[in-house]
């Protein structure tokens, strides 16, 4: 079952605590490539010093996060890897999801391509653990780049699914590569299922 809008309409915080275990689909080139969300990081907009809207900034790339819940918010770092984010709240709350790791399900051959340009019967185990494990890499994996930059995921070209599995334990810590952000860089607003071999970074 798809999520509607007002499953993304709501504190960012209990948002991003609720899509771990819910299923990313992009339908693209005639086909499903689906994975399970297993950690996230919220950015919770004008208070928070690690978010891009942080004292209400708004630029052509920030702009995404004042638009409406459940549109997908993609920016480029590094000047080479994509973030796949999820705007929350309410139009003018300018408050996202960041999607940091997703255990594949469907479509690993075509994720295989996208990452390392071979099927996924021919990567090796540690390529096999870094197909989606990371922002970047699930984004180059399900081929989400810059013109996916505020599409609906209430629509059906990139859109969640409920997902079957909730039987799992929810890790709470501090997000990752923020020093910028002063004392939000300790705020707890990083989520991920305790165990899941998909996940970026396992904090202490």
């Amino acid at each position: 079952m798809k999520l509607n809008r007002s499953f993304y309409s709501r504190d960012t915080i209990t948002v991003a605590k609720e899509l771990l275990g819910k299923v990313l689909v992009h339908n693209i080139n005639g086909q499903k490539l689906k994975g399970i969300i297993v950690e996230t990081e919220a950015y919770l907009g004008l208070r928070d010093k690690a978010a891009h809207s942080y004292g209400g900034k708004r630029t052509k790339r920030v702009e995404t996060m004042y638009g409406m819940p459940g549109t997908a918010y993609v920016y480029l770092i590094y000047g080479m890897y994509y973030c796949f984010n999820i705007v929350t709240e309410e139009v003018g709350i300018p408050e996202a999801v960041l999607i940091r790791g997703i255990q594949p399900l469907e479509g690993l051959d075509e994720m295989s391509k996208n990452r390392f340009g071979k099927t996924y019967a021919n990567l090796n185990k540690n390529q096999k653990k870094n197909l989606t494990n990371g922002p970047g890499k699930l984004s180059m994996a399900f081929n989400i780049d810059k013109t996916l930059d505020k599409e609906d995921l209430c629509k059906n070209k990139l859109y969640l699914e409920k997902g079957n599995d909730d039987n799992f334990n929810i890790i709470e810590t501090t997000r990752i590569g923020i020093d910028y952000g002063e004392e939000a860089k300790d705020y707890p607003y990083r989520f991920y299922i305790e165990g899941n071999p998909y996940v970026s970074v396992v904090k202490k």
